[in-house]
């Protein structure tokens, strides 16, 4: 079962994306197609939820190694980008967003890598990690918003005709939808250090230490203040708010991608 899970839940999650896509083609108007994307999407995201809860949660406890951590957030960001689409409050990034959960699916079957510490007792470590995960996420569709909006106002200001000007709302109203997405995730990220710097010992077993993904997770939250401080106080917004959410989402990647990989992969701890 758990093989043919493997084999659906990327095609459903690839066929999905298939048909957004062209749905944001020129001229095409096929609600049937749009229907159809968004039912195989639920499939695809509540297999994939399956696999990562079967990876995750081990007899001998909580598995999160790399390609587990990266299956999570990218089902996680399936589920967002989904949400999105089908609530027209981010249109077009499932269509982006769908091919990478694909690939996330699939890691914790081709790089298996076990990396697990005992769920007794450590209810609340599970917790923070979850909360740490939802925020990555957030912020990973955010980023990949970003390059949707960067793309459109690219074409805006070169005069090029825009292929799904009919299907997407004005940038306006995709740049509100996407700074409330960067809101939550910034608060998701806030109680993530907080929680991790002041009750790291009870969570971890061990104090807390200025490693790079400490630093570079710092550094990702003060980009993201940053920018919603100027978006309140100065009313930031276009290429600028949009490179800044890049920058803010690259630290994050670094902080949690990075240090894992040199650790799990490299380091083989």
């Amino acid at each position: 079962m758990t093989i043919l899970l493997y084999l659906l839940v990327p095609a459903a999650y690839l066929a999905a994306a298939t048909l957004e896509w062209k749905r944001l083609a020129p001229g095409i108007r096929a609600p049937a197609e749009h229907a159809i994307a968004g039912w195989l999407g639920a499939a695809a995201v509540a297999g994939h939820a399956v696999l990562v809860f079967g990876a995750v949660f081990t007899r001998d406890g909580l598995d999160v190694s790399l390609a587990n951590a990266l299956s999570a957030v990218a089902c996680l960001t399936a589920l967002i980008a989904w949400i999105g689409n089908q609530a027209r409050t981010l249109p077009g990034v499932a269509a982006v967003a769908l091919p990478v959960a694909a690939i996330g699916a699939l890691l914790p079957a081709l790089f298996p890598n076990p990396h697990r510490f005992s769920l007794a007792d450590e209810h609340w470590a599970v917790l923070h990690i979850a909360v740490a995960l939802i925020a990555y996420a957030l912020f990973l569709v955010a980023a990949l918003q970003a390059l949707l909006m960067l793309g459109l106002e690219r074409r805006l200001h070169l005069a090029l005709p825009d292929p799904a000007a009919e299907t997407l709302p004005p940038l306006l109203v995709l740049e509100k939808f996407l700074f409330r997405l960067v809101g939550v995730g910034y608060a998701l990220l806030t109680l993530t250090l907080v929680s991790g710097a002041l009750f790291s010992e009870e969570l971890f077993g061990k104090p807390l230490r200025f490693t790079h993904k400490i630093v570079f997770s710092l550094l990702g939250w003060l980009v993201f203040g940053a920018l919603l401080f100027g978006r309140h106080r100065y009313g930031w917004r276009g290429r600028a708010a949009l490179h800044w959410i890049l920058a803010g989402s690259g630290l994050l990647v670094i902080a949690y991608v990075g240090s894992k990989f040199v650790l799990e992969v490299i380091l083989g701890r």
